[in-house]
């Protein structure tokens, strides 16, 4: 199966920050353009949304409140099931890492291109995906204040203003300038794409130093990530089984139950990442390290699904097809989730 190549350069920046991490005035450097990274990533993840189709996919409420359950509801219930692993399988950080995993909005960007590639509703795939990364600017940080507590490192109230003026205030300013901006942002996504990655990055290597800084790395083991791999394993298959035949018992057709096991059983990379660094600051870098893992495990075993389901003998001839698909995601949706 393959792996991402911006797996590979997110392991290379955890080796940079091992090697090389931000110290003293550098330190502040790093987390002040981290901040301001995010910042213009989700001003561009509000420019690039249409507010029309996000209009007209709400007439698909189903689907996305079902979305929304699994994503905010069963996944964190799930989260919840594991304490019992603690201290035998995981550590207490790691289980914290793993509960602020379940926490996390859905992805965009590859709830579309599998779905596309198993012949589901990509418009709902981009819809649903919206509206979870939307809800999760404030649904995750008020999850983690009930369900972390002192773990989330002192989650407050001013943790969670600090998340709606990084996240939400720019997303809403990218949606309000969408009208004058969002012709030059769909003719450079490309380029454009390479800032969203690289503020991704940015934030993990200001995580990881402040980590390395810390010494809390060696609070980890080789068995212990052993462990985390195969309850992370375990985790991700239950949400693919429960999206899949949930969306069966109620009711939905074969194009929409793709949409709903795609954005419903993933988690969101780029949306994580920023809301860790501001709710568990100095230990963000193992907090995120069930994140990184989980992100690269789903996008592998959904590569597979997506794959098998575009050849199942049920495939519906009427799909939206991958190049249909493309185009309906051009604008609407980021690179890196």
């Amino acid at each position: 199966m393959p792996i991402d190549p911006y797996i590979l350069l997110l392991l290379g920046t955890v080796g940079l920050a091992a090697l090389l991490p931000a110290r003293g005035t550098g330190a502040d450097v790093a987390s002040g353009a981290s901040t301001a990274a995010i910042a213009f990533l989700f001003f561009l993840y509000g420019a690039r949304l249409s507010t029309r189709e996000a209009v007209e996919g709400l007439k698909h409420w189903r689907l996305h409140v079902t979305v929304l359950a699994c994503t905010f509801v069963v996944f964190p219930l799930l989260g919840l099931a594991a304490r019992g692993l603690e201290p035998v399988l995981l550590t207490h950080n790691l289980y914290t890492g793993l509960l602020f995993l379940t926490l996390v909005p859905s992805t965009i960007q590859s709830s579309i291109a599998f779905t596309s590639m198993a012949r589901g509703n990509v418009p709902a795939a981009i819809c649903a995906g919206s509206f979870s990364s939307l809800a999760g600017i404030v649904v995750t940080p008020l999850l983690a204040a009930a369900l972390l507590g002192s773990s989330g490192g002192g989650f407050s109230a001013d943790s969670l203003v600090k998340i709606v003026l990084q996240l939400l205030v720019p997303f809403l300013a990218g949606q309000v300038l969408r009208r004058w901006i969002g012709g030059f942002i769909t003719r450079h996504k490309k380029v454009l794409g390479y800032v969203d990655r690289g503020s991704i990055l940015l934030v993990v290597y200001t995580a990881f130093s402040e980590g390395m800084v810390q010494g809390i790395w060696h609070q980890v083991s080789a068995v212990r990530l052993a462990g985390l791999l195969a309850v992370e394993a375990v985790l991700l298959a239950v949400m693919l089984t429960l999206t899949w035949y949930g969306g069966k018992a109620l009711g939905f057709q074969r194009e929409d139950r793709i949409a709903i096991q795609f954005a419903g059983s993933k988690k969101s990379l780029a949306s994580g990442l920023p809301m860790a660094s501001v709710l568990f600051g100095a230990h963000a870098s193992l907090a995120v390290l069930p994140l990184m893992l989980f992100h690269q495990m789903q996008l592998m075993v959904c590569a597979v699904i997506a794959k098998r389901r575009a050849h199942d003998p049920e495939a519906a001839t009427t799909s939206v097809p991958p190049v249909a698909a493309s185009r309906i995601a051009v604008g609407t949706a980021p690179r890196s989730d």
